[in-house]
């Protein structure tokens, strides 16, 4: 499984679009420093552009490749290699590319206007690591969709109906269901309701760390009290750890009984 994720990561470094996803952050890092002095407001504009674009990019970037590398794939599968081994060293090789190119392309121009010699590290910092776990979240399920769907138009199809329920949908459905629900208490549900979507999840998490919650309407106090404390932080990461391993899990279980 690890050769095949050095091949799978070598190969995508390689890619132009790795280059161009690169760059892309990289003169977008570029642009904020030089229109923002401050750096707290140049980490909430980028929150705005991760949290919707890095699960798209993910999720594109999973179908695309497993899909664009069904004859190399086919031939490894004539080795005695597990199927597993084989789907999960390509899903790790994939998802690393993509948040080494997020982290490096947004890290570079902040490391240079001095973020290490700023209070903003640690909200820029968060940043990042949200970043990446949504990277390797929608790529796991982007792997998921893919191996569950030979034909390459349905693949891509609902892989955009995930990102676009996540990253759109979900959110008008949880508003309308507060609206709705206004005279009931909606506490726990809020929090519930938070935590199955690793895109509100992330946002929240960045938002309270920002200390601007009041974006969050009026259910942001609510937030505050559980996402604020330490126990919220920790299990707040615990369900992004989870949101990995689950879909990678279905990787490893669908790879295996799939007849191929």
């Amino acid at each position: 499984m690890l050769k095949i994720l050095k091949y799978s990561f070598y190969d995508l470094m390689r890619s132009r679009w790795s280059y161009v996803y690169f760059l892309f952050y990289l003169l977008l890092g570029i642009v904020l420093l030089f229109l923002n002095n401050d750096l707290s407001k140049a980490v909430i504009t980028l929150m705005n552009v991760i949290i919707i674009l890095v699960p798209l990019i993910g999720t594109i970037f999973g179908v695309m490749y497993y899909y664009n590398s069904r004859e190399f794939t086919e031939l490894l599968l004539a080795q005695p290699i597990k199927r597993s081994s084989i789907f999960l060293g390509q899903y790790f090789g994939v998802a690393t590319s993509l948040a080494m190119s997020l982290i490096i392309g947004l890290g570079l121009p902040f490391a240079f206007y001095g973020i290490f010699n700023s209070s903003a590290i640690w909200d820029f910092s968060l940043l990042l690591i949200t970043g990446g776990f949504l990277t390797f979240i929608f790529t796991a399920l982007a792997f998921v969709i893919a191996l569950s769907n030979e034909n390459k138009i349905k693949g891509f199809g609902y892989a955009i109906l995930l990102w676009l329920f996540m990253a759109v949908i979900y959110d008008g459905l949880f508003l309308m269901s507060l609206l709705y629900f206004e005279d009931y208490p909606l506490d726990k549900f809020s929090l519930f309701a938070t935590m199955l979507n690793p895109v509100d999840l992330s946002r929240v998490l960045i938002l309270l760390k920002l200390d601007i919650s009041a974006l969050l309407g009026y259910t942001g106090a609510v937030f505050q009290q559980f996402f604020g404390t330490s126990f919220g932080v920790i299990l707040s990461f615990v369900m992004l750890v989870c949101w990995v391993v689950i879909p990678t899990f279905f990787i490893w279980r669908i790879a295996k009984w799939k007849d191929f």
